[in-house]
């Protein structure tokens, strides 16, 4: 069970002592292995009152060091911490809010909060949660903004003429996931509802059914180094096209594909290389879209792998070594051909487990290769690939 922070640990966390508290625990090793000893040591310098606050600050601090930038100060509960957006993602959302009024009306500790601060003409932050709230204060206050902060319930408006930004936990009231929009807190429906004529930003999970959503006059899928991270609902003028992709990179890197790029392609026979576009172009519906921008076709129109003979710069693409029809003995003897020992699977539009697979093949040999397995028509088709990053 995740620690239950209390105003009066929040308060300590943000003194002089609690400071010194927590950077006197931060050398701590806090393993199974040392939990006796960590806990001892924890009370001899926080005080047996505060050590479990302490423990906890340093726990949720070294996991946020990889999701959320220049968190090092931070405070954290850990139901918030998980539904924190990564830092990239927050800031290329907030970037679409540059010079609006803007209220975040579940702003939680502000992992959100904060990088809209930072653009926005006028930021306001609300939440029912006290302690988060205090959180909120501290860490905007860490990050050098100073958003207005007021305890408000979500579905009920608590300003005015201002874009609204949500992020509905997708926890049912026992704890558990819930990918059911009714089953948000607040519900998703009830939350659109409280702002009628509003413009709206609201985000999601990647894999809500859009037809649940015909409020969104934009969706879209976001992406930070190949991983999908989320989907955000836009509704009103901060809207602009139907469908987006964003594609994120820790690097800095990032482009954005939509619904009103061309997307005239065809389906015609493999080129060099096979291309595996990005989940978000994927999930967004985008595909030929990408495929257009970057004179790539389709091996088969319902099928997500694009081909060609030049793969987009600073993707990660296969290149064609042999390809033809599918079925186990043929790709086994394939693999024994080339003395493949290490394989990369990779299938869609067939009923294939990869890891069984694996294992049935039973390889040997010293050299790596990536397999491409789908289909065209009806007809199940291997690629032998080479992976490379362009």
């Amino acid at each position: 069970m995740p620690y239950g922070f209390s105003l009066d640990d929040v308060a300590f966390l943000r003194s002089a002592s609690g400071s010194a508290a927590v950077a006197g625990c931060a050398t701590l090793a806090l393993t199974d292995a040392t939990r006796i000893a960590d806990v001892a040591a924890a009370r001899r310098i926080a005080g047996e009152e505060h050590a479990a606050a302490v423990i906890e600050t340093v726990v949720l601090r070294r996991k946020a060091m990889s999701k959320v930038d220049d968190s090092e100060a931070w405070l954290f509960t850990g139901d918030a911490l998980q539904q924190a957006s990564a830092t990239l993602v927050a800031r290329h959302r907030a970037s679409r809010l540059t010079g609006l009024d803007v209220h975040d009306v579940t702003c939680s500790v502000g992992a959100d909060l904060v990088e809209i601060a930072r653009v926005a003409r006028r930021c306001v932050g609300s939440d029912l949660d006290e302690v988060r709230l205090a959180m909120a204060s501290h860490n905007s206050a860490e990050a050098g903004v100073a958003p207005v902060l007021v305890r408000a319930d979500a579905l009920h408006p608590a300003s005015r003429d201002t874009v609204v930004v949500a992020d509905p936990a997708r926890r049912d009231s026992s704890g558990r996931r819930s990918w059911r929009p009714a089953d948000f807190l607040p519900p998703l429906d009830k939350l659109v509802d409280a702002y009628p004529g509003r413009d709206l930003a609201v985000k999601c999970a990647p894999g809500l059914d859009r037809d649940d959503m015909p409020w969104a006059d934009e969706v879209e899928l976001v992406s930070l180094d190949g991983q999908v991270r989320e989907a955000c609902l836009w509704r009103g003028d901060i809207a602009t096209v139907s469908t987006r992709a964003t594609v994120l990179r820790s690097d800095g890197t990032q482009w954005t594909i939509t619904d009103d790029d061309p997307d005239d392609i065809p389906a015609a026979e493999p080129g060099q290389w096979i291309i595996d576009p990005d989940g978000a172009v994927v999930r967004a519906g985008l595909v030929r879209h990408y495929g257009a921008r970057h004179g790539l076709w389709q091996l088969d129109e319902r099928i997500a792998y694009l081909t060609g003979d030049t793969p987009p710069p600073g993707v990660r693409a296969f290149q064609v070594l042999e390809h033809g029809p599918y079925n186990e003995k043929t790709l086994r003897a394939l693999l024994r051909k080339h003395e493949i020992g290490r394989l990369e699977i990779l299938i869609r539009g067939l009923d294939i487990d990869p890891d069984a697979l694996r294992k049935r093949l039973k390889l040997r040999g010293s050299a790596e290769a990536s397999v491409v397995l789908t289909r065209i028509g009806r007809s199940p088709v291997a690629f032998l690939c080479r992976a490379a990053r362009t």
